[in-house]
């Protein structure tokens, strides 16, 4: 903005309060200036003029100025809102001339009564007065003008016709320095616009910054959906706890919050209900007294710091009350949402802060297996089972996986001959040489290793090397992860395993179970397709455990089922477990797909599975899990059958 020209002060509320507070330091000493140079003249006069006129200066005037120099103190002027300072600027302006007119007047009017040193006297004093308010009133330059007008007309006057030797003289330099002092307050009055539009400038700049600054440190630790701190935030508030390294028996809790049934509210309601049950979830957990603070960790995942002061039973019964009050309902759009949240309690020890995070979310993992809006808090066994878990990790993601496999093998046989039609291979890993886990055991340590691709490479070709069952006319199964059908290149890699092994991929039967389909089931679909491609055989693992539809075994390419073993204990006492077996196997008659159950364990459920149309059954009760020279030992001693790759 550039500055305004002419004698006008500056429009608008800033430069009000500058022109106030700037003349609050100037205006006191220009009246007191009146009030001492009232007080001289009626000194100098006080023998000569009459008393009435005399005592005019210092009383009338001087009590004027005096009070006007109070009033204009800086203390009282600050005080004042900026309108009454508006209005005191624009009277300024009048009073102020009026105030010089009356002093020029009461001077004029003792000049006659004067000798002439008197009299120079006043035109001394005058001059003082003029050019003292001129140099005063340099951020109010009208002002400064009125003045100067009111004082100079009249002195002017007076002094021309008095008949003083001096007079024109006087007026000559009186007028000369009057409108230089004025043209000096003129150029004050433009600098210090021009420095308070800088100021106003340099404040406006200063608050955006701060306004930026404070914008900013909102994105940084805000989380702007819910209002709650961020992951950044509360990962910060919780490496602060854990830096104090407090006594056990004084530290804080730390509660991992993960929201049962969210993933159902987003697919079935939108987005925007999923959002309005997590601003939900945040207003619930600031209303909740007893957390220090508490934010979102991403997804539906919250974080919360429970004072310190709270014993482990204490804290559990806090973490319910939590935990129940999430189940309250949320309205959204008229539909009733509903969920709850399951959560995970750790304190806050001398460990890390992610030490303290890491353990908090194996509580809640723990909590989410147990139930929805379970509650549980890390415990000791916890802790002894997270640093096995945590050794076992390393040692897988470390060791040769061949050299700590084992391979077992379990016939698979027809019910009605009694003969020998293949084996499933069986794994095991050892992380000492002495234990020997399943893979429900280690499998997670596989995807958390990023191993599983190496690991059914391993056991796909030390199960081909050891247990060649297609030389006996048998079918040889082999379980792949859910990962192994995702990954690109599978169905070449297997194919260069069975070819380097020498085996026949139609002798080979690649198990999946329904978990593989869920993830991408077009995806899924290419691979099997891919698979089949290569002549290998395929088959559905723990068929009726779940997921799967039998509309979508139509659309699959397997050539088996493998009912679950659940469904096997249930047959001999669960009429509802026949009749869904019975139309699995009518389902894979129509298909053409083969049918073989699992988990036969005794003679009444190979029966009842017989009765039902079952062939082809697997079990303890036909043969255990064992090495291969048992399984060969096996396939040696059965009737010779033609080579599998010969069967359709």
């Amino acid at each position: 903005m550039r500055p305004r020209g002419g004698w006008i002060q500056h429009e608008g509320d800033r430069f009000t309060r500058a022109y106030a507070t700037s003349l609050s330091h100037r205006l006191p000493l220009l009246y007191l200036v009146v009030v001492v140079n009232s007080c001289l003249v009626a000194a100098h006069f006080h023998s000569d003029a009459p008393v009435p006129l005399v005592l005019f200066g210092p009383l009338v005037l001087g009590s004027f100025a005096l009070w006007r120099a109070i009033y204009w103190l800086p203390a009282a002027v600050l005080a004042r809102p900026v309108s009454v300072q508006r209005r005191d600027l624009r009277r300024m302006s009048w009073l102020g001339a009026i105030a010089g007119f009356l002093f020029a007047l009461w001077g004029m009017a003792l000049y006659p009564y004067g000798t002439q040193a008197e009299q120079s006297f006043i035109h001394y004093i005058m001059a003082i007065t003029l050019f003292s308010g001129i140099l005063g009133l340099g951020h109010a330059p009208l002002t400064a003008l009125r003045i100067a007008i009111a004082i100079t007309i009249p002195t002017t006057g007076q002094i021309l016709f008095s008949g003083h030797p001096n007079a024109v003289p006087v007026i000559l330099i009186q007028a000369v320095v009057t409108v230089l002092l004025l043209l000096v307050t003129n150029g004050h009055h433009r600098d210090f616009v021009r420095l308070e539009l800088s100021r106003q400038e340099l404040a406006r700049r200063e608050r955006e910054a701060a306004e930026l600054a404070q914008s900013n440190l909102r994105q940084a630790t805000i989380d702007s959906l819910t209002g709650s701190l961020n992951r950044r935030a509360i990962l910060a508030e919780l490496e602060a706890e854990a830096a104090r390294g407090e006594q056990p028996a004084q530290a804080a809790w730390l509660a991992l919050i993960d929201l049962d049934g969210f993933k159902h509210i987003n697919d079935t309601y939108g987005h925007a209900a999923g959002d309005a049950v997590l601003a939900a979830v945040a207003q619930r957990l600031a209303a909740c007294p007893v957390l220090r603070c508490h934010g979102r960790l991403g997804g539906d995942e919250f974080a919360a710091i429970i004072d310190a002061g709270h014993d482990e039973a204490a804290v559990r019964a806090l973490a319910e009350q939590l935990s129940e009050t999430l189940r309250a309902p949320v309205l959204h759009g008229g539909a009733v949402l509903r969920l709850s949240g399951s959560i995970g309690v750790h304190r806050i020890d001398r460990r890390s802060a992610s030490d303290c995070l890491e353990r908090a979310d194996a509580a809640l993992y723990k909590a989410k297996e147990q139930s929805d809006g379970a509650v549980v808090v890390f415990s000791p066994d916890d802790e002894a089972a997270m640093q096995d878990r945590a050794a076992i990790t390393r040692l897988f993601n470390d060791s040769n996986l061949s050299d700590r496999l084992k391979l077992l093998y379990q016939p698979v046989i027809d019910g009605v001959t009694g003969s020998v039609t293949g084996f499933e291979a069986f794994v095991r890993w050892s992380p000492d040489g002495e234990r020997w886990l399943a893979p429900a055991q280690f499998m997670t340590l596989a995807e958390a290793t990023g191993r599983t691709g190496d690991l059914t490479r391993a056991v796909m070709a030390r199960a081909l090397r050891e247990c060649p069952a297609w030389q006996h006319g048998c079918m040889l199964s082999i379980n792949l992860a859910p990962r192994d059908l995702m990954r690109a290149g599978s169905a070449e890699a297997f194919a260069r395993l069975a070819e380097d092994a020498g085996a026949p991929p139609q002798a080979i039967m690649l198990e999946v179970t329904e978990r593989a389909l869920i993830g991408d089931p077009r995806r899924a679909e290419e691979q099997l397709q891919a698979l089949r491609g290569k002549g290998f055989r395929l088959a559905l693992d723990d068929f009726g455990a779940g997921w799967s539809s039998l509309s979508q075994v139509n659309r699959l390419p397997f050539d088996a089922i493998k009912i679950d073993q659940d469904l096997s204990r249930a047959l001999a006492s669960d009429p509802g477990a026949r009749t869904l077996v019975s139309t699995i196997i009518g389902l894979s008659w129509q298909l053409g797909i083969e049918c073989i159950i699992e988990g036969v364990e005794d003679e009444e459920q190979a029966r009842t599975a017989q009765a039902l149309g079952i062939r082809m059954m697997q079990g303890y009760h036909f043969g255990r899990p064992e090495p291969a020279a048992a399984a060969l030992a096996i396939m040696q001693a059965s009737p010779p059958r033609p080579p599998a790759v010969l069967r359709a």
